[in-house]
């Protein structure tokens, strides 16, 4: 136990020669943090002037609204054109999301558990309450949806999502070791059973919108995006001088153009670079102009992370005599990769709220859903973006935050930044 001793103002009962730690009252405190000084007090006083008419604001915004335009669009802003007689197809697909989840996290906490046993190191499962901090805001926009919708199917499709990742969450703990290094089996097979239930029947995605394109376009960008952003940012450093060549060219060439420009020829170039007969849909288009945009700046951030390597790393794999493909896959590539995990999920969080640009190919995302909500007979001219613009700019806060938290999180887990 520690040997200081916490003790209030004017308690003389401290042991001479221990470190005592004084407990100062809440006027003590403020007196000392907040005016100490009389610009401190100023600061103090405007922020807090500053805080309390944002606070006084938000109320008469929650209380004196009408909100009857999300209610009647709610589908709409998070599905966009989905078909209506299909909604079970998404509901379903995020029953699987959260199994799926629950069975990673579960897998992950045995794998944890388990190292922690072998090295003889204290193991402790993250508590409820711990898992909750995490993942608040979420739970937060979750809750407003569930408020805003008018059927009671959404409820019990948030019941079920909850029951199942919860439920998948000890399955995933309780796999045996070798079913849980083939963990990847079990993603694909899970990943291709969403696919089928989203797209199966006829319903292409073409015919998503809403949240639900931001979402899809934000993932599967950046699952095709890195591993050819990896492969550019290889060739950068590549001795060979035609494909350094071609890839230094690709990727200033890229990072040149705006990604509006790049969504622009993807709806209506692309298809003559392609074989002739293969005409894609819109979605397919808007994803290829993203993924060969984000692969250029992820190609960057990768090179950083290279670069940050000190070379006495690869002179000693070199002197262990490793070839320099496991030289880069066993000592560059994860050291490189944990370097950039800020600047990557930096990218990551960008490309999310680029996403939006899709409007301008006649794509209904969360925001072009705001938008057509706005352009209705019984909203028009109303001045509603005021109550829209806010719950699509609460939608994509949740996203970044959670990101940007648990990029923390992994950096702490990793210490990034600390030798």
């Amino acid at each position: 136990m520690s040997d200081r001793k916490v003790i209030e103002v004017g308690d003389d009962s401290a042991a001479a020669g221990r470190p005592v730690e004084v407990r100062l009252g809440a006027w003590a405190w403020a007196k000392k943090n907040l005016f100490s000084t009389w610009y401190d007090a100023l600061l103090t006083l405007t922020l807090g002037s500053l805080f309390v008419a944002f606070g006084w604001t938000l109320i008469r915004f929650l209380f004196t609204s009408d909100f009857e335009i999300l209610r009647v669009n709610l589908a709409l802003l998070m599905l966009g054109e989905f078909p209506r007689d299909q909604l079970w197809r998404p509901a379903v697909a995020l029953i699987l999301i959260a199994v799926l989840l629950g069975l990673m996290a579960g897998m992950g906490s045995a794998s944890a558990r388990d190292t922690a046993e072998q090295t003889g190191l204290p193991y402790q499962r993250s508590r409820p309450l711990a898992v909750l901090r995490r993942f608040w805001p979420v739970l937060v926009f979750v809750l407003v949806v569930l408020i805003l919708t008018e059927t009671v199917a959404p409820w019990l499709v948030a019941v079920s999502v909850f029951v199942a990742g919860v439920g998948s969450f000890p399955l995933g703990r309780a796999l045996p070791g070798g079913v849980r290094k083939r963990g990847w089996l079990i993603l694909i097979v899970i990943i291709a059973a969403i696919f089928l239930v989203l797209v199966g029947g006829g319903v292409g995605w073409d015919g998503w919108g809403g949240l639900h394109l931001n979402l899809f376009l934000t993932v599967a960008g950046l699952l095709l995006a890195f591993p050819l952003g990896l492969m550019l940012a290889l060739g950068r450093r590549s001795t060979l001088p035609a494909l350094r060549a071609m890839s230094v060219t690709y990727i200033e060439f890229i990072r040149g153009v705006p990604l509006i420009t790049l969504l622009l020829l993807g709806q209506f170039v692309i298809g003559f670079f392609l074989p002739a007969g293969f005409r894609p849909g819109n979605v397919t288009r808007i994803l290829i102009a993203i993924t060969l945009f984000e692969a250029a700046y992820i190609a960057e951030v990768v090179r950083g992370g290279l670069q940050s390597v000190p070379s006495g790393q690869v002179e000693a794999s070199q002197a262990l005599g490793l070839a320099p493909w496991k030289t880069m896959r066993r000592i560059v590539l994860p050291q490189a990769l944990r370097n950039t995990i800020p600047a990557m999920v930096g990218q990551f969080i960008s490309l999310f709220k680029d996403t939006t640009l899709v409007i301008v190919v006649n794509m209904i995302d969360i925001l072009g859903a705001s938008q057509a909500a706005n352009a209705q007979g019984s909203f028009l001219a109303q001045g509603l973006h005021r109550v829209t613009l806010p719950f699509v700019a609460l939608a994509f806060w949740v996203g970044s935050y959670v990101m940007s938290r648990e990029a923390r999180r992994l950096e702490h887990k990793l210490g990034v930044g600390v030798r």
